[in-house]
């Protein structure tokens, strides 16, 4: 397949995974560009767990379908913003384009509403003896149910009023202003016998913002809800595990983080006796993050980390069904592998790698205890359905027919290894155009990763160097110091030391790729986002080694960042404050460097970025002008940290193409038609 810019908007973008109780049906959320090309529109697929039947849709609905889940007799539960035809034409009391909650009858028919609350469910966690759903959504401050905050929000629509009184800290979060609404839990029983099913019940009683990036979980039989709990500090990150009774409404601390910590992804055991959950220190300017497992046995009140030696930073918790052992994925060597870790029994505390290609996410148990479902991805594959066996080691899966693949890319991948000033190890990914050769050596573009705790690892719908490949350029994928998958102290040498070893091992990955004979040293260029905007800003001003660069969503002075940013906890956790830690801030930012700066810069950002504000792109821009540097400034006044809609991504990439075309192989620039 030719893989250009319109075969890739097309392409089916399998998103989640979700297993039948009986382990026969396997359900996936798939999403593709709607019919008026502005939109992505995502519709439930079944695909087949036993690999032999074509991938097969479900639902058409307009406004999609998402967030696939069973309950207990195998009813099949999703969100929809659909419109529900049993309500009342005058209905109004949801908010427009607010997802519900649906249900389809195991055997087949008409789906129906079944929750709904008037900004919309959010996410969701079902008891799989009895039914009881959890779910999130946001209601105003005050009101018990659905019905009262209908009211609120339409009382203050009728008056005009869009003004928030924010008396709390963070007030923002990646691209929307938190409140006035305040995340809540609700709870309800469902069957698919529609007379069994009972009106929800709102969970917690003024939680403030305490629930705004919360996960939770419900224990088989319905009784307790696991969730994370954010306390009320705006200096610092810290929270409670707590045990809600479903009856009760009481309140139980299973876990309070002594220190700067997230505790994350709670997940309980199907016999009962068992929560996990992730847990995240923060760190402080010379300590680095940390995640860890955490195992909570609800029969003794007991709490431990039963891996403490494993230097593995675990997510997407999922325990077997007999409650025996629990997997979860981990960056690990520029891969995500599966992991099998044994709880009880015999063997209890044994750690199994069961895979060692690819990027696991979204791990479903089957419930005879034999087999493993994934989404599997690599930088060679989007995201892939995919069966293991649950406890052979190192196993290569077999595919199960999913939406979209096999796709015939046009890169090759392969490893590049490189040593770093220090004699420290640095590996990167590098992705080889049809026809690369010692004879005929490609231009290279070094892609560098945000977070900047992260692993180029996994299939990306963001930036896709199979593009590139597919227009001649070679991609490098570096792992520099801060990346994730090579220990902890692989992540130490990057703490808050920025324009460092970041730096220094991303020029020493840069010199092994150039090394090859299949590479043009001659014409290079560099591009990052978030972090690696960060860093495309820092290798600006202290090299004039590439042709151009890309610089999106991009940190340019620390200082100004620190203030502006949706969430300053954690920037000061890193560089301390700027009035202890001045020093830091001006040492290791890139405004400081812009009078040195003699690459053309390609500048992109969102007007709805608050987690990197516009105010950076704005303020570096004016500085690239000032300093006479070549430069353009793409501008998304709808786009948040990412580029979303289907038309905006063509832009983008239409831009970006130009811009190093231009300058890396020396063509005429060409504007992009509807710019």
């Amino acid at each position: 397949m030719h893989l250009d810019l319109d075969t890739y908007l097309k392409l089916p973008r399998v998103q989640d995974l979700a297993l039948s109780p009986d382990g026969r049906r396997l359900i996936s959320t798939v999403a593709t560009v709607g019919p008026d090309g502005k939109k992505f529109v995502s519709a439930l697929w079944e695909l087949d767990p036993d690999g032999a039947k074509p991938p097969k849709r479900l639902t058409h609905s307009p406004k999609g379908e998402s967030g696939p889940a069973f309950l207990p007799d195998g009813s099949l539960l999703f969100h929809s913003a659909r419109p529900d035809p049993d309500a009342a034409p005058d209905d109004s009391r949801r908010d427009e384009d607010a997802p519900a909650l649906w249900l389809l009858p195991p055997g087949g028919g008409e789906a129906r509403q079944v929750l709904w609350m008037p900004a919309g469910i959010e996410a969701l966690a079902v008891a799989r003896e009895t039914g009881t759903v959890v779910a999130a959504s946001a209601m105003h401050p005050a009101t018990a149910t659905p019905d009262e905050d209908a009211e609120r929000q339409k009382a203050r629509k009728d008056a005009g009023v869009t003004a928030q009184l924010f008396e709390h800290t963070p007030i923002r979060f990646w691209d929307h202003y938190l409140g006035p609404r305040e995340r809540n839990l609700v709870l309800a029983r469902l069957s698919g016998d529609q007379e069994d099913s009972e009106l929800p019940k709102v969970l917690a009683d003024a939680p403030g913002r305490s629930l705004d990036e919360s996960a939770f979980d419900i224990a088989p039989d319905g009784s307790t809800v696991y969730v994370t709990w954010r306390l009320p500090d705006a200096n610092r990150i810290s929270c409670q595990m707590l045990a809600f009774d479903t009856v009760t409404g009481e309140r139980t601390v299973l876990a309070d983080a002594s220190e700067a910590a997230w505790l994350g992804e709670p997940t309980a055991s199907p016999d009962g006796r068992f929560v996990a959950w992730t847990r995240e220190t923060t760190g402080t300017p010379d300590v680095s993050p940390k995640i860890s497992l955490h195992l909570f046995d609800l029969t003794t009140s007991e709490g431990r980390n039963p891996i403490p030696d494993a230097e593995l930073w675990p997510s997407g918790l999922t325990w077997s069904d007999d409650s025996s052992a629990l997997f979860f994925a981990a960056d690990q060597n520029g891969r995500a592998p599966v992991f099998r870790l044994e709880v009880t029994g015999p063997e209890a505390g044994k750690l199994t790698r069961l895979t060692a290609e690819g990027a696991y996410t979204h791990l479903n148990p089957s419930p005879d205890g034999t087999k493993l479902y994934a989404l599997r991805s690599t930088w060679a594959a989007p995201p892939e359905a995919v069966v293991l066996d649950a406890t052979t080691p190192d196993q290569t899966p077999a595919p199960i027919p999913t939406p979209g693949v096999p796709l015939e890319v046009p890169g090759r991948l392969e490893e590049v290894l490189a040593t770093a000033s220090d004699g420290t190890p640095v590996r990167s990914w590098i992705v080889l155009p049809p026809g690369a050769s010692d004879s005929n050596p490609a231009p290279l573009v070094v892609f560098i990763h945000g977070g900047p705790l992260g692993s180029w690892n996994a299939w990306s719908w963001r930036w896709n160097p199979q593009l590139l490949a597919e227009r001649g350029y070679a991609v490098l994928l570096p792992d520099p110091a801060l990346s994730t998958g090579y220990g902890q102290a692989f992540v130490d040498r990057g703490r808050g030391r920025w324009g460092d070893e970041p730096y220094t091992d991303l020029m020493a990955a840069v010199d092994a790729a150039e090394q090859r004979p299949d590479i043009d040293e001659t014409r290079t260029a560099a591009m990052g986002g978030s972090f690696g905007g960060y860093m495309a800003n820092w290798v600006a001003g202290h090299t004039d080694r590439f042709r151009c660069i890309v610089t999106h969503a991009s940190l340019w002075s620390l200082e100004q960042f620190h203030g502006t940013t949706d969430e300053p906890v954690y920037w000061r956790d890193e560089f301390g404050s700027p009035e202890d830690d001045a020093a830091r801030y001006r040492e290791h930012s890139p405004d400081r460097f812009a009078s040195q700066i003699r690459s053309p810069m390609l500048v992109i950002h969102g007007e709805l970025d608050h987690r990197v504000p516009i105010g950076e792109a704005l303020r570096l821009w004016t500085d690239l002008t000032r300093f006479g540097v070549e430069a353009k400034f793409l501008y998304f006044p709808d786009e948040n940290h990412w580029i979303l809609k289907p038309p905006n991504i063509r832009v983008w990439y239409e831009t970006v193409f130009s811009w190093l075309d231009q300058h890396v192989l020396g063509k005429d620039w060409t504007r992009p038609p509807l710019l």
